[in-house]
């Protein structure tokens, strides 16, 4: 039971590696996630997540099998 990460631009060189993956625990949280993958720090303000392709908030609890995606902050003009 496991999920599946990706780490996207920016992020990826930040936490030296592109894909990862954490054991599935039932009520986990996209933040929960970053923290397990990323020791214990905080996921970064800005950063956008994603389940499955479809966007959600950082409290969100996720199902077994699932691929999560974190994207650094966008700018633009």
């Amino acid at each position: 039971m496991t999920i599946k990460v990706r780490f996207f631009a920016s992020l990826a060189e930040t936490v030296g590696r592109r894909e990862a993956e954490c054991p599935y625990v039932p009520g986990i949280t996209l933040g929960q996630v970053w923290r397990e993958l990323n020791g214990g720090q905080a996921l970064p303000s800005g950063v956008l997540c994603a389940v499955d392709f479809d966007y959600r908030e950082v409290d969100d609890a996720l199902d077994d099998n699932v691929e999560v995606a974190f994207f650094p902050p966008v700018t633009g003009g």
